[in-house]
């Protein structure tokens, strides 16, 4: 399936010049949906991973139906403050300040080997920051899934090295 004819884009959304790709018209049509999720989750088999971890929020919409088709549990990465129990916490820096990324300190051991999931990699501060705390906490990051890649911004730059796969790409 071409899932890109599935994505609706919305220009100068947010703001003037910006080119937005909205995923709300794939998970909003259940079988384009499951195709996606199936995709992702048979791309991801084979590396025998132990989890999938996705950043809020998004990465949740994904991350959860994969990592249950995987049959492995899911790791929620968030904001500062937003887990209950001991966490590893990351800072990073984004274009106009800080930002601090937590996961649960009891849900990861030594050596576990973890795929990220997220909707959208753009200019990769994000999702490398999670790959950084993921491998704080000593999980082992075997590959970083996105639904859309937006090329032209080069985050994949930001995980050389790393297994990084899309399923739709935009230059911009």
């Amino acid at each position: 399936m071409d899932f890109k004819e599935h994505i609706r884009v919305i220009e100068d959304f947010p703001k003037p010049g910006i080119s937005f790709k909205d995923i709300t018209t794939v998970i909003k049509n259940g079988p384009v949906f499951k195709e996606m999720v199936d995709a992702m989750a048979a791309r991801l088999r084979d590396l025998k991973i132990d989890a999938v971890a996705g950043p809020e929020a998004r990465g949740f919409i994904f991350g959860v139906p994969v990592a249950y088709a995987l049959e492995v549990g899911f790791l929620p990465i968030r904001k500062k403050g937003k887990l209950p129990s001991d966490t590893y916490s990351l800072t990073y820096d984004l274009e106009y300040g800080k930002d601090t990324l937590e996961v649960h300190k009891d849900a990861i051991w030594p050596g576990m080997r973890v795929a990220i999931i997220d909707d959208l990699l753009a200019t990769g501060g994000t999702i490398a920051a999670c790959k950084d705390l993921l491998e704080l906490a000593g999980a082992e990051v075997v590959s970083v899934d996105f639904v859309i890649e937006l090329t032209g911004l080069k985050g994949r730059d930001k995980l050389a090295g790393y297994n990084v796969e899309s399923m739709v790409t935009y230059e911009f």
